[in-house]
């Protein structure tokens, strides 16, 4: 689609991608592997793209791979009102893994609200081995942040072992709804209260404790900024 655009001769091409492919493939974790996150990323400018439209990196430095304009959403600016509809009077916010610590600090600023972390190791891809939390969550209202959710084992894990240590309650807030293998049915019989999800990846239905929010908004306000309306 860009190449034809740039064959019918447009100026300028904006390429909006809500969900970026292969984003948690940005690094070489171990010999002989490919970083498909800059290979999308080159094969955009090969295409002759102008400037990139996305949201929620899985890593901001991804932003890094391309040679031309990134607008780099938040899904916070989704995400932030919502929770304030809630009226949750003990929020607290939770990482469900070290890194994601950034993310979700910059969430629980919003509500001067205090945050704790699941620190969890894997054995492999997608299969959890151990988790312990760092932090106090007694009597809170949890609500753990991140940007992607593939089978739910880590959310499902992480909102277990809240529950365990005396929180009130648990949610989750999670931008890209990937949900692959027994994602719907972990998520239904996990001690959730619900999980939170934008449409940048189409949902299925079938899930009472899912909820999705849409991102139109967002991008059609960035795209007006970025044309000048």
């Amino acid at each position: 689609m860009i190449d034809a655009a740039r064959r019918a001769s447009a100026h300028y091409v904006t390429v909006v991608i809500p969900y970026f492919g292969y984003s948690r493939q940005d690094r070489k974790d171990k010999p002989r592997v490919g970083i498909g996150a800059k290979l999308i990323a080159n094969l955009l400018t090969a295409a002759g793209a102008d400037r990139l439209m996305t949201v929620d990196l899985h890593a901001g430095q991804i932003q890094g791979f391309f040679d031309f304009l990134v607008d780099h959403l938040e899904g916070t600016a989704i995400f932030v009102p919502y929770l304030k509809s809630l009226g949750l009077e003990n929020i607290l916010f939770a990482s469900p893994d070290v890194g994601g610590v950034v993310r979700t600090r910059n969430v629980a600023k919003f509500f001067n609200a205090e945050m704790v972390i699941c620190d969890k190791h894997r054995k492999r891809a997608n299969e959890v081995a151990s988790m312990q939390l760092i932090g106090d969550v007694t009597g809170a209202d949890v609500v753990l942040v991140d940007d992607l959710i593939d089978t739910g084992g880590t959310m499902c894990k992480a909102a277990q072992l809240i529950m365990d240590k005396g929180a009130k309650s648990v949610r989750a807030i999670v931008t890209h709804a990937v949900l692959s293998g027994n994602a719907y049915e972990n998520i239904s019989n996990s001690v959730l209260t619900e999980l939170v999800v934008t449409n940048t990846i189409p949902v299925k239905p079938g899930c009472d404790k899912i909820k999705v929010l849409s991102v139109a908004q967002l991008f059609v306000k960035a795209a007006d900024i970025v044309t000048g309306k």
